[in-house]
């Protein structure tokens, strides 16, 4: 049995969610979010608590059970708190700015990299005199904002000798000791 998979997901007050045969939409106070479940998957609303089951014991079933109740589980947490992502940028001159939903990144290039986000994702940038800039995401979808992320790191990642680049705020970076004299 999937441990994750057969853990019942309470439903929050505020939320709404509708199961149409192999549809699961969920309706909340920051968006709505739809997803659907592979043939072997199916969804029950009993009372405010929602269970995914599988049909068989398959092994391609076995493996979705899982991740489908995460799936909506991370749906119904997105629709209800949202999801948040803070990115830093260590490097001298590496600055960040945002008029609306265009992100403006100085990375050390030659150019600068703008870049058109999503309306479903807010950005918002931080720049204070001392400190390093940071770039805030936040969403209701947990894959989007993850992947906007992904592609906002991407263009200079963390290098291991000095650091410099685009890391999330946390991260903690393995270094390495360089040339010794």
């Amino acid at each position: 049995m999937s441990r994750i998979g057969k853990n019942p997901i309470a439903l929050p007050q505020g939320v709404e969610v509708k199961v149409d045969g192999n549809v699961v939409t969920v309706k909340g106070k920051l968006g709505e979010l739809t997803q659907e479940l592979k043939s072997g998957i199916t969804a029950k609303i009993e009372d405010g608590i929602l269970t995914v089951e599988r049909s068989s014991e398959s092994k391609d079933d076995r493996s979705a059970h899982g991740l489908y109740r995460a799936l909506i589980n991370n749906m119904i947490e997105g629709v209800s708190k949202g999801y948040t992502k803070e990115l830093e940028l260590v490097g001298v001159g590496y600055r960040a700015s945002n008029q609306g939903q265009k992100l403006e990144l100085a990375l050390g290039f030659s150019h600068s990299i703008t870049l058109n986000l999503a309306p479903e994702v807010k950005v918002e940038t931080v720049s204070e005199k001392g400190k390093n800039p940071i770039i805030k995401l936040s969403s209701f979808d947990k894959q989007l904002v993850g992947q906007v992320a992904a592609k906002i790191r991407s263009f200079r990642k963390p290098e291991p000798y000095k650091g410099k680049g685009i890391k999330f705020v946390g991260e903690v970076l393995r270094r390495k000791a360089g040339k010794s004299a």
